[in-house]
């Protein structure tokens, strides 16, 4: 049951939040200071005064000191019977209590400003305050009740055509509308205000616009909309010389490479925002930033430093007295707690939290503390407990017309309610979520509480009502992903999730005996990204096909290959272990689809693996190749010791779960080709090194290649067809780059490979070039040779995903130039246009990446993009010799038989009887086509 992302996703929200420029309609109350003829002229300049001394403590985060100020220029005012001047000291005291987190007081003091503003007929400081009264709405999450002062304001300004008054109040209902999750509507209102500020000339306001645009496509998932947003936002603040919205863009841009996972960047950014902050006195922005380092770190796992921050974050919201914001520093220091399984710390936290929200009356945060206490007390399994607390929540919700809380607080009593089985209650609170999330346009909520819907419904057995709840979730799943365009980095980070709707729907087909339907959706649910962006590239008019796939294409596809697919499916039970909500593996499917196009479905039960054997499949991958003396993933990792007779026994029974179910389906000639069509954990396996009960390789017996889908075979036998390269390009052993093994470490320069040179000069001899090795092997040389090449090959380190210091998803180690660092990210590589029918990536652990619901992110899905038809990589750190050995075995079986497949089956059996370990020749697995 997906219930982590509904129940905590306010986090994301107190992130987005933390830096919004809501302040530019926060001082419309100050106005003008003039200097009236009065006959207490004296006394008049000294409330001046006091109040833009106020004005400049309230700027610097001195917020009781401004309360001081403006509480005697308020005394000067009264004795002097100026009720303009008076009126501006309440609506800037009310902004104080604002900022201090009394709300009470805040809307006190906004309607002593408005009663005077309607006395002495001042349109402009009714306006003000009404849009303040909002804002302090705003703040306790009464988002009804903040929407109502805002369009007031809104009329008024329109009445006496304030230009400025009305952007604000456009502003500020598109941050309310935002709240309410209603992003549509908050958009719509932004796009009013930016074009007023520009026709206004205001630069201010149009910078304030973009940031809340950013931060209305940050909510929507769309990052890279929101960080083109903040960047226009950053641009303008800079331009004006306006710091503290230079910060706030800054805290928004690293916030939205947050949600991307690129926690380099996202520290980077909030470092920024923090210098600026210290230099500027604003000590809630230090604050913010620091919260915001803390969940970044938080996010690395990293949790040590997550706390400190967010421990930084509750010393500076308590020095300057601002109690939202200790309150917030006190729920992210919960959801470190949380993270780190230290539930009864989160509850401490998060009461601490719920304390503080209820002295300042603060409701929206005391819903969200209860929200926390309730996903706590759920995760310690103690469900009964959850439910009251989100029930409160609930009520809160509903009270304060918080529409969003209000359907996460139904969804979260949904999945409580399902984990006591309770299945109709179940569905009844994800169906009044679901109402709610269609009501306010919030389509990540309808596909949510859809997914969770369409769980409950399987699991009380209704599943003609699963499948087409589940399916509908999908149509919502495909409408938001063609919002996207081509944008790949943020279907790659939407789809995470997603692909669990894809599992379930499998599940509840095959239960219905719809084979082939399920197949399908199993297809649909991997490398969608991938696929999209194929389909982009390969298309003439240069418009997205979207190709879903069908029965008959995956047919045609088995023909035109001319192999047997083995597609994998890891089928999740999700139930309770050590007071943790996690989805254990429940069963594999595996379809097979010959060269005939004959489909045959088998289903293994994975069960007695954490039942009997105390494992799980991916912890059997992993231990599998730990025995081989692999496991270390990164060039800073320590290897293992390989342990032979262990080795053998787990592969053997990985043999037993992965083809002893379809042996019986698989070619009997060894010539033939078999494409395996792995997830998750399985794009670890070596499957060439699986052993049977005799003791036989796999690579003995069958042709073996990988495809990421099966749909993308289909692709990169397109891009096949488009070869026009006539050269070879090899690469060895350049002068190795610097790179720091983890985020704020010291670079290390990487070891030279010089087995690698040997390997480089032995392959370009056979392919008649010559290598290009040592300070030579620059990206600048690399790129200048690339466009003729054919075949490219690279025999360097390769980095991995989590190599955190780079912030990308892999990279190959150049030589560096002075103009770059030599490092060849994925990034870069996915803009390169390859011209070449075979890359070869003979460097350590060049296969691997982040393993996401759309594949593997890394180097070998970086190349079929680029347009590589066929791409050779490796599955762990490679030994040297061994290495050399099989690639240059390789190619010399490449000129006999232009089957590249067959060629690298050759090279293993070549290899594997000089080096009998696997780890020697079972990392190197091709992808893509075979000729």
């Amino acid at each position: 049951m997906r219930f982590s992302n509904i129940g905590l996703s306010f986090l994301a929200l107190i992130i987005a939040t933390a830096s919004t420029p809501i302040t530019f309609s926060l001082f419309a109350s100050p106005g003008e200071l003039r200097v009236l003829a009065q006959t207490s002229a004296d006394r008049k300049a000294e409330a001046d005064r006091l109040l833009q001394q106020g004005i400049e403590q309230y700027q610097t985060s001195q917020f009781e000191a401004a309360l001081q100020s403006w509480q005697q220029a308020l005394i000067i005012y009264r004795q002097i019977k100026d009720r303009k001047g008076e009126g501006q000291s309440l609506g800037n005291l009310g902004l104080a209590y604002d900022a201090l987190g009394d709300y009470t007081k805040a809307i006190d003091y906004q309607q002593q400003l408005l009663a005077i503003a309607r006395e002495i007929k001042d349109r402009k400081g009714e306006g003000t305050a009404l849009g303040n009264l909002g804002i302090a709405y705003y703040a306790l999450g009464n988002y009804t009740k903040a929407i109502d002062y805002q369009q007031q304001s809104l009329a008024i300004a329109r009445e006496i055509k304030d230009r400025k008054g009305e952007g604000n109040a456009l502003g500020n209902l598109g941050l309310a509308y935002y709240a309410l999750g209603n992003y549509t509507k908050a958009i719509d209102y932004q796009q009013q205000l930016l074009a007023i500020a520009r026709e206004i000339k205001d630069r201010l306001g149009e910078g304030a616009a973009l940031g809340n645009l950013g931060l209305a496509y940050y909510a929507l998932g769309n990052y890279t909309k929101a960080i083109d947003y903040q960047q226009q936002s950053l641009a303008i603040a800079r331009e004006i010389k306006d710091r503290k919205g230079e910060g706030a863009a800054l805290g928004n841009l690293g916030n939205a490479y947050y949600a991307l996972g690129n926690y380099t960047k996202a520290i980077d950014y909030q470092q920024q925002l923090l210098a600026i902050a210290r230099e500027i006195k604003d000590r809630k922005g230090e604050g913010q930033s620091l919260g915001n380092l803390g969940n970044a770190y938080d996010a690395l796992g990293d949790y040590t430093k997550a706390i400190d921050y967010h421990s930084s974050r509750l010393a500076i919201a308590r020095e300057i007295k601002d109690r939202k914001g200790e309150g917030a520093a006190l729920g992210n220091l919960g959801l470190a707690y949380y993270a780190l399984g230290d539930y009864t710390k989160a509850i401490d936290y998060h009461s601490s939290r719920l304390a503080i929200a209820r002295e300042i009356k603060d409701r929206l945060g005391e819903g969200n503390a209860l929200g926390n206490l309730g996903i706590a007390y759920y995760a310690l399994g103690d469900y009964t407990k959850a439910i009251d607390y989100h029930s409160s929540r609930l009520a809160i919700a509903r009270e304060i017309k918080d529409r969003l809380g209000e359907g996460k607080a139904l969804g979260n009593l949904g999945v409580a309610y399902y984990a006591l089985g309770d299945y109709t209650k179940a569905i009844d609170y994800q169906q009044q979520t679901l109402a709610i999330a269609r009501e306010i346009k919030n389509r990540l909520g309808e596909w949510e509480s859809l997914n969770n819907l369409g769980l409950a419904y399987q699991k009380s057995g209704k599943l003609p009502e699963a499948e087409k709840i589940l399916l509908a979730g999908i149509e919502v799943l495909k409408s938001i992903r063609g919002d996207l365009g081509n944008n790949d980095a943020y279907k790659i980070s939407i789809f995470e999730e997603q692909a669990r709707t894809y599992r379930i729907l499998q599940r509840v087909l095959i239960a219905q005996n719809k084979i082939n339907d399920a197949l399908l959706i199993s297809e649909q649910g991997r490398s969608r990204a991938l696929v999209d962006l194929l389909n982009l590239r390969l298309s003439a008019k240069n418009a997205l096909a979207n190709v879903e796939p069908t029965l008959s294409l995956l047919q045609q596809i088995a023909k035109q290959q001319n192999a047997t697919l083995v597609e994998y499916s890891i089928i999740y039970d999700e139930f309770k272990i050590q007071g943790k909500q996690e989805g254990k593996e429940s069963e594999l499917y595996i379809w097979v689809i010959k060269p005939t196009g004959e489909v045959t479905f088998r289903k293994v039960d994975l069960k007695p693996l954490w039942q009997k054997e105390n494992t799980t499949l991916a912890q059997l991958v992993t231990n599998s190749r730990e025995s081989i003396g692999v496991r270390g993933r990164g060039i800073f990792e320590s290897s293992y010791k390989p342990n032979p007779s262990l080795a053998k026994q787990r592969f053997q029974r990985l043999h037993q779960l992965l083809i002893n179910p379809i042996a019986d389906l698989l070619p009997k000639n060894p010539d033939e080709r078999v494409t395996f069509i792995p997830q998750s954990s399985l794009f670890l396996v070596p499957f060439a090194a699986l052993q049977d009960e005799q003791g036989k390789y796999l690579i003995e017996k069958h042709t073996i290649l990988t495809a990421p889908a099966i749909q993308v075979l289909d692709l990169t036998r397109k891009q096949r067809q488009k070869v026009s390269g006539n050269q070879a390009l090899v690469v060895g052993n350049p002068i190795m780059p610097s790179v720091s093994p983890k985020v704020g470490e010291a670079p290390q320069q990487l070891t030279p490979l010089p087995g690698a040179e040997k390997e480089a000069k032995e392959i370009a001899q056979l392919l008649n070039t010559k290598a290009i090795t040592g300070k030579e092997a620059t990206k600048a040389a690399f790129m200048q040779r690339l466009p003729q090449a054919r075949f490219i090959h690279l025999a360097t380190h390769g980095l991995l995903d989590d190599f955190k210091g780079l912030g990308v998803p892999g990279a190959v180690a150049l030589a560096p130039d002075g103009k770059d660092n030599g490092l060849l990210t994925a990034n870069e590589i996915l803009d390169l246009k390859i011209n070449a029918e075979l890359v070869v990536l003979s460097a350590c652990d060049t296969g691997q990446g982040k393993v996401t619901g759309d594949g593997v992110i890394g180097l070998s899905r970086a190349l079929i993009s680029a347009g590589a038809p066929s791409v050779i990589v490796t599955l762990w750190s490679i030994p040297d010799s061994p290495s050399a050995l099989l690639m240059g075995e390789f190619y010399r079986q490449l000129q006999k038989n232009p089957d590249k497949a067959w060629a690298l089956r050759q090279a293993m059996l070549v290899t594997m009887k000089q080096h009998p370990n696997p780890s020697a020749w079972a990392a190197f697995t091709l992808i893509g086509e075979a000729k």
